[in-house]
């Protein structure tokens, strides 16, 4: 029972932050023209909920070009992640 409450709870923190990352993807290509404090409210607290995944693999990863790649391989390690848990949950069940 214990182990199901503890793969449920890190379910949710992946899918949690997989919706953040992508929130902070699509609002990094989307600047409104002036000054919105809604836009600035929002982007900040998804920099700050999401930087603490992003910064460690943006230091790993090579500056390539306009494109910033952290968010994908972010994304594919939490996948990665989550399909470990869920077959160490289903191994040991």
């Amino acid at each position: 029972m214990i182990s199901y409450v503890l793969f449920r709870t890190f379910n949710l923190f992946v899918s949690v932050f997989f919706y953040l990352i992508i929130a902070r993807a699509i609002l990094s290509w989307i600047r409104p023209q002036g000054y919105h404090r809604w836009y600035y409210t929002i982007n900040d607290a998804l920099y700050r909920a999401t930087e603490p995944i992003l910064a460690p693999i943006r230091r790993l990863l090579p500056q390539r070009g306009m494109i910033d790649w952290t968010p994908l391989v972010a994304i594919i390690l939490l996948e990665v992640l989550r399909s470990l848990a869920w077959s160490l949950y289903v191994y040991f069940l």
